[in-house]
């Protein structure tokens, strides 16, 4: 499956802007099933510097600024993709407990351990982030998934579907600053609320969980033409097995990721990979709208 992605994010602003600093995690990453044949960053007012560099995860990102007054910025990212996802297949009960997971992540690393780097990655998946820290209530809300001898594929995909069920999915009720102890509690939020639940209740257990960022086809009903721009950026939560990896689950759509996903980055919550942030002079008050068009063309 090839996708021709384009994502396009327009500031307006009351009063002009004189200076704009801005990073953007806005390019696909390259991964075991999944190409990304192109991908470009426009950007309008042209900017006076730019550059593209790794970040701490592996994820692209792109810098800019403007130096020139602005009342308008767009930023268009427009990306091809490949995606040949193949589901592992591996039997549940081949992949061990969830408590001999935290074991194996909890002992101490040696060189001659094939699994070192690895497993020293996962451990930084472990700690608190400020999106998603561990707590009694959540927990004690994950404990029925954690059943004692489990796999952690089985209580992965018993926690996801549990989050799709117990949770409404409310775009008016949250924002980024939203705690999760609020989310909890109203069992309201967007995707990116229901994947930082996720991730805090598996740190809350102390087991690794990382925040995925990306795209998701969306598929009208029937007879019903796709509007243009009707896609979304996505989110959702990866948990790590050792011996196996990390594995993708989508507790909006109560599923494991598939061919309509799309990765662009990854990290400790959404603060590590927000698609566009930065710094402005002037502006006063803005709007900002944001459009995604995900299109097969294969």
């Amino acid at each position: 499956m090839i996708y021709q992605i384009t994502h396009i994010t327009k500031y307006n602003y009351s009063q002009a802007v004189s200076l704009c600093y801005s990073e953007a995690h806005l390019q696909p990453r390259e991964l075991f099933g999944q190409h990304c044949r192109s991908s470009q960053i426009q950007i309008s007012p042209d900017p006076v510097d730019y550059h593209e560099r790794k970040d701490y995860f592996g994820n692209h990102v792109a810098y800019f600024a403007l130096q020139q007054s602005h009342t308008e910025l767009i930023v268009t990212a427009v990306s091809k993709v490949e995606v040949d996802f193949k589901e592992l297949q591996t039997e549940i009960h081949t992949l061990g407990s969830w408590e001999e997971a935290i074991e194996q992540i909890q002992k101490p690393l040696f060189p001659e351990n094939i699994l070192a780097d690895e497993l020293l990655e996962a451990k930084l998946y472990c700690i608190d982030s400020e999106m998603a820290s561990e707590s009694n209530e959540l927990r004690e809300y994950a404990a029925s998934s954690f059943k004692q001898g489990t796999t952690l594929l089985a209580v992965a995909t018993d926690l996801t579907q549990r989050i799709y069920q117990d949770f409404s999915y409310d775009p008016s009720f949250t924002t980024v600053a939203t705690p999760l102890s609020t989310v909890l509690l109203h069992k309201r939020g967007v995707c990116q609320d229901f994947a930082h639940l996720a991730i805090a209740c598996f740190r809350s257990f102390g087991l690794p969980a990382r925040y995925v960022s990306g795209y998701i086809e969306t598929t009208p009903p029937p007879g019903v033409n796709k509007l243009a721009g009707s896609d979304e950026s996505h989110a959702w939560f990866s948990i790590y097995i050792p011996g196996c990896g990390w594995l993708d689950f989508d507790p909006t759509n109560n599923c494991r990721t598939n061919e309509q996903h799309v990765v662009m980055a990854w990290g400790r919550d959404y603060s590590d990979v927000t698609p566009l942030k930065g710094l402005s002079v002037g502006g006063n008050q803005h709007k900002v709208s944001v459009s995604v068009d995900m299109a097969r063309i294969e």
